[in-house]
């Protein structure tokens, strides 16, 4: 491009070239591929580790022929179980971190913006002290019913008044909704001290208690918030660009708002009811995964399903040896290790741009 300078000289400015986008998809799928390779080896040491720790060896001579030895039904019964929730958990909170954050395009949204968060773990707890059910089901449940009713009065109140749904009443609407729910979560548990002690550990965030009840009520769940998610990759992207363009694209965005709420619901209730309200996995993965691939909703939304889970079996792993004999909970190792990540990714990666 040619420009004149007041003294009438010409010089030209050359634009900076954008890389082939066949080189980009090859640098995307190579980062998908990494991340599939990185969750697999969580997974083999979340499938290794533990109070008592087994060699791969055993763990895959373990996974191939249950022979009924005591190792096969410390992987079979224990740690599968155990991973395989974690797994689930951990794409949940992470697709839904990034999908909020594309709703609200607001880089620092997180699951419990929305008080979705709140109004699972209130379902959790109303169950258990005003109706004594202690099952899984029964958490699952009113977990999703919370996670429904609180995700609809936060669209509700963001609805109201001209222009509908915006990221920034979305946002409003959501602060208001979770303060609301962890009242009420909070006053049901210090009503009732049996329930408070039977709720503490759950409320930190653990995979410790998941067993196959867990990951047959979680799946169906996590599997169906994961497919609505993935559908809305492209009416996101064109979202991402402002409502008005997003509308001459052909986007419609009151209902990639309603669907992508739903989808949040869905994932944020069956993972908080299965493993409890864990923290920054939802925060800081969207970010990790823009940072690799870009802020194109096709790749991020795949790469955060992919590191997620990593990142909580990881956590899980590290708090099983952390303190050994005894054990951390895979929150409290997200919360300490998380933050400060999340801390550097923003302040020297600049990666909070969606």
């Amino acid at each position: 491009m040619a420009t004149t300078d007041p003294g009438g000289a010409t010089a030209t400015v050359r634009r900076p070239e954008r890389p082939p986008v066949r080189r980009r998809t090859a640098t995307r799928t190579l980062a998908v591929s990494g991340a599939l390779v990185l969750l697999l080896v969580a997974v083999l040491l979340s499938l290794a580790i533990g109070s008592r720790s087994l060699s791969a060896s055993t763990v895959l001579d373990a996974l191939l022929h249950d022979d009924g030895s005591i190792a096969a039904s410390v992987v079979w019964d224990v740690r599968v179980p155990r991973t395989l929730a974690g797994i689930a958990a951990g794409a949940a909170l992470g697709v839904a971190g990034a999908l909020i954050q594309a709703l609200t395009r607001n880089p620092l949204a997180d699951p419990g913006l929305l008080g979705i968060n709140a109004g699972a773990a209130t379902g959790v707890v109303f169950a258990l002290t005003a109706l004594g059910l202690t099952s899984m089901w029964a958490s699952v449940w009113f977990a999703m019913a919370g996670a429904v009713v609180a995700g609809l009065l936060a669209y509700s109140l963001a609805s109201g008044g001209r222009g509908g749904a915006t990221p920034e009443r979305l946002a409003l609407g959501g602060a208001v909704v979770a303060a609301v729910f962890t009242g009420v979560s909070q006053t049901l548990m210090l009503l009732d001290a049996q329930a408070l002690d039977q709720l503490r550990f759950w409320s930190v965030g653990s995979l410790a208690r998941a067993d196959a009840d867990t990951l047959a009520t979680l799946t169906p769940f996590v599997a169906v918030g994961l497919l609505v998610a993935l559908s809305l990759v492209r009416p996101l992207n064109a979202m991402a660009l402002g409502d008005d363009s997003a509308r001459a694209l052909g986007a419609h965005l009151h209902r990639t708002r309603f669907l992508g709420l739903l989808a949040v619901t869905l994932l944020c209730g069956a993972a908080t009811a299965a493993v409890g309200p864990l923290v920054f996995v939802g925060l800081a993965v969207p970010h990790m995964a823009r940072m690799i691939a870009g802020a194109d909703q096709r790749w991020t939304l795949p790469l955060s399903m992919l590191l997620a889970p990593t990142l909580l079996l990881l956590a899980d792993v590290l708090g099983r040896v952390a303190v050994r004999p005894d054990e951390l909970d895979a929150g409290v190792v997200t919360a300490v290790v998380g933050a400060p990540v999340f801390i550097a990714l923003v302040r020297y990666r600049r990666v909070v741009t969606v």
